[in-house]
């Protein structure tokens, strides 16, 4: 399966009847799956059949889906209203009986509040349920096209952690071949240490002077630090190939990275590896940071 990204965008609209809809999803990382609907007021019924496709479709990230709909049937229709116009004629006649004036003009009397009224086409609800299942597929090709857009930023960053993943498996191998960490360059160190201390004329016993030696050159060993990392490249190259929602595990294994990194700089007693574990912890962060767009 091929890698997604947690980040994209898409878009999608169409006619259903007297209706329009768009469709509008925003995704970005998050540590599970989060989906955030906007509906328009008397369209709840889409939400519980839109969530299940989100979920089908999605492993991870925080999704925001907006609906918008327009109403495009018939038009509005004008309408005489009888009972406001026969109170008003009601109340001209009654001061015409008054006041001596130029009896009032049509267009005077239709353009008053209320007289004339603009009526709405009755919804069919047919037509709504039409437009509501219209609106459901409508949201499914949505998630199909941020799937792809998922997927096409998930190639790039397969491409960029591959990257990483060559760089830290040659710094592990500048690690191994580093002639600092070899046993002979680690005894000279000690005998040096240990020479400086008898130099200073203090009575130590010779046995534990032994004893701490040996702890000290197992101590500075790193071996054990180069194998797993170089078994975490392995891991880390075997979740990129199987592909799919690999983000979480992949975000641990850059975690495992981390912290061998840090404990071969911490166990280092040689400039040149101290300098190899330094830039080591500097590419693996760049990794974890790409690994966290993943989903």
């Amino acid at each position: 399966m091929p890698l997604a990204s947690m980040t994209g965008f898409a878009r999608a609209q169409g006619v259903a009847g007297g209706y329009g809809w768009a469709w509008e999803l925003k995704s970005v990382n998050a540590k599970g799956l989060d989906i955030r609907l906007r509906l328009p007021p008397g369209w709840d019924a889409v939400e519980a059949p839109v969530r299940a496709s989100a979920a089908r479709a999605l492993a991870r990230g925080s999704v925001s889906a907006t609906l918008e709909i327009a109403r495009n049937g018939a038009p509005a229709t004008v309408r005489v209203n009888e009972e406001v116009l026969a109170a008003v004629l009601d109340t001209f006649r009654s001061i015409a009986k008054k006041v001596d004036a130029q009896p009032p003009s049509l267009d005077g009397i239709l353009g008053l509040k209320g007289v004339i009224e603009l009526v709405e086409a009755e919804e069919s609800a047919d037509e709504h349920r039409a437009a509501e299942a219209a609106a459901v597929e409508g949201f499914e090709q949505a998630v199909a096209e941020l799937v792809a857009a998922r997927r096409r930023e998930g190639d790039v960053l397969a491409r960029l952690l591959d990257g990483r993943l060559a760089a830290i498996g040659k710094l592990v191998a500048a690690a191994e071949a580093s002639p600092g960490r070899k046993p002979e360059a680690i005894r000279a160190r000690l005998a040096e240490q240990v020479k400086a201390l008898l130099a200073t004329g203090e009575k130590l016993d010779p046995e534990r002077l032994h004893q701490e030696a040996v702890l000290l050159a197992t101590k500075a060993d790193v071996r054990e630090e180069i194998d797993r990392l170089g078994a975490h490249v392995a891991a880390a190259r075997e979740m990129l190939a199987k592909g799919g929602a690999v983000g979480r595990r992949l975000d641990f294994l850059a975690q495992e990275f981390n912290r061998e990194a840090n404990t071969l700089c911490a166990k280092a007693n040689d400039v040149a590896l101290t300098s190899i574990g330094l830039e080591l912890k500097a590419v693996v962060d760049q990794f974890r940071e790409q690994v966290q767009n993943l989903e």
